[in-house]
């Protein structure tokens, strides 16, 4: 690994380790990793750890984006697993699956675990952290991002801490997110019909209930806005009288991006 200062790095020198598909331990310069490595199918690096005492442990994301479950190892993880498995421009997902290396000004090796792998549609790969506070990690949290940020903008991709979101936003999303499954959207007939419903803004009941069956109408509801067919704002508390509306622009000639996923997922 090439030696280099962290003030004016160009990202020059790293070079990421990952296990492959079949377990091996492989170790490649990062920007060749970067442009033939799947970050999105592998598993991680390494393992989160169980404290004990602790209250939270490592779980399992169920992803609509992939149709497969992604391991989190904190509540924070879990919020930002959550976020970016509802935006429709990424398409694969994965947790720790590489370690970036590299040396530092004094010749030390160094080497950092980015919580998430996040994969564009065009291409292009976002690897980050879900600190649970700006100040998580201390100085080798903040020293590494340095590195990380250069290595991944040599690339084209991004390296980013990510903020948790505002909390009505997360108490919203984890709700939505019970009903990202498929088998929560009902038949194109009901689809419709919702998006007929709801072609101007309207609260959410007066809508369901002029659909038909809330009991049928409100889960259908629900997954629409998970996503992206219904909208609302989403840093207001989400009740019965929230206003609602179609997403027009987004429906044209699209299908729902989760229509042929399998798979179960978690509730809450």
């Amino acid at each position: 690994m090439e030696q280099q200062g962290v003030n004016g790095w160009n990202g020059a020198g790293v070079e990421a380790a990952f296990a492959t598909a079949t377990g091996h331990m492989t170790q490649l310069p990062w920007d060749q990793s970067a442009a033939s490595v799947r970050f999105e199918d592998l598993g991680p690096v390494s393992a989160f750890p169980v404290v004990p005492g602790r209250r939270w442990g490592p779980g399992w994301w169920w992803s609509a984006t992939t149709g497969r479950h992604v391991v989190h190892g904190s509540t924070a993880m879990r919020t930002q697993l959550m976020v970016l498995d509802r935006d429709p421009d990424v398409t694969g997902l994965s947790a720790r699956p590489v370690r970036l290396l590299w040396r530092d000004p004094d010749g030390r090796v160094r080497s950092w675990v980015p919580q998430l792998f996040a994969r564009y549609a065009d291409g292009t790969g976002l690897l980050a952290d879900c600190p649970s506070s700006p100040t998580a990690g201390g100085d080798r949290a903040q020293q590494a991002r340095t590195v990380l940020e250069a290595a991944c903008a040599r690339v084209g991709w991004s390296y980013r801490r990510l903020e948790p979101p505002q909390a009505a936003v997360a108490a919203n999303l984890r709700w939505l997110a019970g009903y990202r499954h498929p088998r929560y959207q009902g038949p194109p007939r009901l689809q419709a019909a919702l998006a007929e419903a709801f072609a101007a803004p309207r609260p959410l009941a007066d809508g369901v209930t002029a659909v038909g069956d809330s009991l049928r109408v409100l889960p259908a509801a629900y997954h629409a806005l998970w996503c992206g067919h219904l909208t609302t704002p989403l840093d207001e508390p989400l009740h019965e009288r929230a206003l609602i509306c179609a997403d027009t622009e987004r429906d044209e000639g699209v299908e729902g991006r989760l229509s042929n996923v399998g798979g179960d997922p978690e509730r809450g």
